[in-house]
């Protein structure tokens, strides 16, 4: 059975299939209408989200499936004592395919050991989010019309940033992208990512704490929220968390085809002044999570011989 918990569990093959599906469903929506009718998601949810859960499910009806599950554990038996492997045993008996987010890291991965059904992990703690990496790579794709050959910048929290660290995993996979790392000392990405993925494959890389110096270099600006809910210590969160805030002052250093990104939701981080601006692409790239997940169930579905 295929399960998708991190983003290198597709290659580049299937990611590039799966966008160009996610294309297509946007240029003919009838006729992906019901070709998962009769066919059951389930969104079980141990943490709270807005985007990432209401895009699965909205995904599912519009391929013209049903929806169920839970928005949080309080909502679940897990309240009670019941562990995720005994909820998804039962869960996978109810539906056909499990989207799942939990604030522990690899609990997805052990659910797929368990399950009956395919498991997408929805975001699992400081871990991975492969979902809104594939949003993120539609969204490239429809605003640069390419996914390699360009200079990215990744600001904010780049240490506890599933986002963050799902889309180097992707990126490093294809030519000529370079990777610039904005962000305070305290929340820089984790070693392995430096060791393991850029230098083992000699990825073009730079670490930062200006934004402002690398402002005109960018051709993507993939901006993020200093999480409060991964900080062990208030007063650390507090001190750093408006570290970093993109105004039309920044703006006006960058690039006028500038792309920014940010995998919502947002806080202080980027003012609301710049929603305006062409180059703000966040809200279109939360509409492109709901058509790459539309593309991922149904070719998930398929892949493992349920429609």
């Amino acid at each position: 059975m295929k399960h998708l918990i991190d983003p290198t569990d597709l290659s580049v093959q299937e990611i590039d299939d799966i966008l160009d599906l996610a294309l297509d469903i946007i240029d003919n929506k009838e006729k992906y209408s019901e070709v998962c009718k009769g066919k059951k998601l389930a969104t079980l949810f141990f943490e709270p989200s807005t985007r990432t859960r209401l895009s699965f499910e909205a995904a599912m009806m519009e391929l013209g499936g049903n929806v169920l599950g839970f928005s949080s554990a309080d909502s679940s038996s897990a309240t009670k004592g019941e562990s995720v492997g005994d909820t998804v045993r039962v869960v996978s008996s109810y539906a056909d395919i499990i989207a799942m987010r939990h604030p522990k890291e690899g609990a997805p991965m052990y659910a797929s050991m368990v399950s009956g059904v395919p498991i997408i992990n929805a975001g699992d703690g400081g871990h991975n989010h492969p979902t809104q990496t594939l949003t993120d790579l539609l969204t490239i794709k429809r605003e640069k019309g390419r996914l390699g050959n360009y200079t990215i910048g990744l600001c904010g929290d780049l240490k506890f940033g599933r986002t963050v660290h799902s889309l180097i995993k992707a990126l490093v996979r294809y030519e000529g992208v370079k990777f610039v790392l904005i962000s305070p000392n305290e929340l820089r990405v984790p070693d392995y990512i430096i060791t393991e993925i850029f230098e083992k494959n000699n990825i073009e890389y730079k670490e930062v704490t200006s934004l402002e110096e690398v402002m005109p270099e960018l051709d993507i600006l993939y901006m993020t929220r200093v999480q409060k809910e991964r900080f062990f210590n208030e007063a650390d969160y507090v001190r750093l968390k408006d570290t970093y805030i993109l105004d039309k002052s920044k703006m006006k250093l960058a690039k006028p085809d500038l792309s920014v990104l940010h995998p919502l939701p947002r806080v202080n981080e980027i003012s609301t002044s710049i929603d305006e601006d062409p180059r703000a692409c966040y809200f279109r790239q939360a509409l492109n999570g709901k058509y790459v997940r539309m593309a991922l169930i149904y070719t998930m579905l398929k892949d493992n011989g349920q429609i």
